[in-house]
């Protein structure tokens, strides 16, 4: 009886592992097809951490148990999906980051700033996080200063943070579209410059998108030219019933799958849109006749179709000098690396690092890149 029981939970884990493993190298296919027509496995990409943590706990407990025949199961699928998990984890070692800039490095900065907390004049909380907001962004010593989710207001009851930046921060050159509209207020996202802007556009996204645009901007840095863009792709637009879900969902509270529902119904959506918005963007970037250098808050996890797309042959500042998962959002999970900073081989990255601040619901990004000559 003994011997039948140890057979059976040899024969369940075996096959455990092997549907584990399927599921693993399913969310690995996820830059490969186009969510338009396989969304169902671009939203498997979402449980990739989970399910390397299951793959990787298989293979050490195969290790530990000397059944070295069938660790080679979850062998297999790690070497597999390297390149997913290359994307996914930064290997360096930590490093301080140097507050001095090496000479001739070009200091950038992307933030999704949630509109500074608060839009309105006033000394309430909100409008203190402002200050602090600022404040870390001046300590930053930037060249380059990209933010996503930015407010500006040309009512005097409002902020007017193109001239708060501009005046406080020193900034003397900056590009930011924006449609004029009845009370003044304006969102999109804002590329700033100490170096001179030569030139500039933007880019719309079709609908039904949320408002948003491809910044760009030509930045002339000494007898170079660059070209820096800045973005905010489509949010999965959760609210506060979508959050109260969740947490049912969590907690086993009434029907999962009435719950479940609508959360998926948006997570197809803005997968969907995300990925015709990277189409766009890596067709857009690959057209670039200078340097690239692209920032922004993708609201896509590094093994997506939407990452893959719009980074290209880009460098990812964080793979080149972080460490760990670098998450970027603060809320959901703790392995959300949404915001990014790339840019080509003609950069290398000097040092890169987030600045985990409680402020906005994203961690500010900051690398120091360097460009070499041809």
């Amino acid at each position: 009886m003994a011997s039948r029981l140890r057979l059976f939970t040899k024969r369940f884990f075996i096959y455990l592992n092997c549907l584990v493993v399927f599921l693993f190298l399913l969310s690995c296919l996820t830059p490969l097809l186009h969510p338009q027509q396989w969304w169902w496995v671009s939203m498997m990409g979402l449980s990739f951490p989970v399910l390397l943590l299951l793959v990787v706990g298989f293979f050490f407990g195969w290790l530990l148990l000397l059944k070295f025949k069938l660790l080679f199961i979850s062998l297999l699928a790690l070497i597999l999906g390297y390149k997913s998990i290359a994307v996914f984890i930064g290997f360096n070692a930590p490093v301080s980051f140097t507050t001095q800039k090496q000479t001739g490095a070009i200091r950038v900065v992307s933030w999704n700033v949630a509109r500074f907390i608060e839009l309105a004049r006033n000394n309430n909380a909100g409008s203190n996080i402002r200050k602090k907001m600022l404040a870390l962004l001046k300590e930053q010593k930037a060249d380059i200063l990209c933010l996503q989710e930015f407010h500006t207001s040309e009512n005097p009851g409002f902020y007017n943070n193109i001239r708060a930046i501009r005046e406080e921060l020193g900034f003397s050159y900056h590009y930011f579209p924006y449609d004029k509209d009845g009370d003044r207020n304006y969102y999109s996202s804002v590329i700033f410059s100490r170096f001179p802007i030569v030139d500039s556009a933007l880019l719309r996204y079709p609908r039904p998108s949320q408002p948003e645009v491809l910044v760009q901007a030509d930045i002339q840095v000494n007898n170079d030219t660059i070209r820096v863009f800045t973005t905010h792709l489509q949010s999965q637009r959760f609210d506060k019933l979508d959050y109260a879900r969740m947490q049912k969902i969590k907690s086993r509270e009434d029907s999962l799958v009435y719950h479940s529902i609508p959360i998926v119904a948006k997570l197809k959506r803005g997968i969907v849109i995300r990925s015709i918005q990277a189409d766009i963007i890596g067709e857009v970037r690959s057209n670039s006749p200078y340097p690239v250098l692209f920032t922004g808050d993708l609201n896509d996890v590094p093994n997506s179709y939407t990452y893959f797309k719009v980074r290209g042959e880009l460098r990812d500042a964080f793979l080149e000098k972080g460490y760990g998962l670098g998450r970027t959002f603060r809320g959901l999970s703790p392995t959300l690396r949404i915001d990014y900073i790339f840019s080509d081989s003609r950069f290398s990255v000097a040092q890169f690092k987030r600045e985990k601040k409680n402020y906005s619901d994203h961690y500010m990004l900051v690398a120091d890149l360097q460009l070499n000559n041809p």
